[in-house]
């Protein structure tokens, strides 16, 4: 599966104006981008058919789910979309799914007393579903998980093919790189912006991290990676906001993304901030010599 070692992660791809989108698209392939990565939100377009869209928008450049909601659609719906974008985009395709969180889930009727279990049983009928599909002429997409905790990263590792981490530092990289093993991809996400300034890039980084620090599942992974109470306050301790965004030049974001490959990382998707498309792009162009990424011709 063609990765690349460097992606981007934008969550306007499903939010902004289609043709915007795919503009966006086609200038992040151009810029020799690897990987496009988007979300499923509750006020978004649905992840299975954006594929579509910005797999149609480009030529070359993989398309993936970060992630799609295994509560959105059951198992068999969901392999059977995967395999139809392995057959028409061959190996241009990558799919991420995750178990969400407790407020999206439980506002659709669903019980999030055993995300891990439900996850596992999804994978399993996953599997079975594949099994009866015409897939002979095509290999299936990868399957990678949101995974935070070490028994998910497990799950990642047993019944997928690595993980697609949102919302961590380099550490959960290297503990990440431990559990899944080297075989397994491992592809987390980064938040970056290019700003000097400490007070302007702290600033922005809290309106980014301000909605996730709400939420149990990331609180929860960065208590145990030994973040606690003061870390999550007010937005997050500077600490905690230095951790999760890398700010400054161009030289202080690859230093980060570097940390990131050298902590056991395949792939790491750059989420450009403040969430613009017009800016993010222009921020991931003059990002990418950095990166050794090359556009392409």
């Amino acid at each position: 599966m063609g990765l690349g070692q460097i992606g981007v992660w934008h969550p306007l791809l499903t939010r902004a104006p289609v043709a915007d989108a795919r503009r966006a698209a086609a200038q992040i392939e151009d810029l020799g981008y690897g990987t496009i990565w988007y979300g499923e939100a509750a006020a978004g377009r649905e992840a299975m058919s954006t594929a579509g869209v910005l797999l149609a928008a480009t030529r070359e450049v993989t398309v993936a789910t970060g992630i799609a909601n295994i509560w959105v659609r059951d198992a068999t719906a969901m392999a059977a979309g995967a395999w139809t974008y392995g057959e028409a985009y061959p190996g241009r395709f990558a799919l991420g799914i995750g178990v969400s969180h407790a407020p999206l889930v439980t506002s659709r009727g669903h019980d999030y007393s055993r995300p891990r279990a439900a996850m596992s049983a999804y994978l399993d009928a996953m599997r079975q579903a594949r099994e009866a599909l015409p897939m002979e002429a095509v290999p299936p997409p990868p399957v990678l998980l949101a995974a935070l905790r070490p028994r998910m990263l497990e799950l990642a590792r047993d019944k997928a093919d690595g993980a697609h981490p949102y919302f961590v530092p380099p550490e959960h990289t290297r503990a990440a790189r431990e559990i899944l093993g080297s075989a397994p991809i491992l592809a987390p996400e980064q938040a970056v912006l290019l700003e000097r300034d400490p007070a302007t890039s702290r600033r922005i980084a809290r309106e980014h991290m301000g909605p996730y620090l709400k939420l149990p599942n990331y609180t929860g992974n960065l208590r145990h990676l030994g973040y606690g109470d003061d870390d999550f306050a007010g937005g997050g301790s500077d600490r905690l906001v230095d951790a999760i965004v890398a700010w400054g030049d161009v030289e202080a974001v690859a230093r980060r993304v570097d940390a990131h490959l050298a902590a056991g990382a395949d792939h790491v998707a750059l989420q450009p901030l403040p969430p613009d498309l017009r800016r993010g792009v222009a921020q991931l162009a003059e990002l990418a010599p950095a990166l050794a990424v090359r556009p392409r011709n």
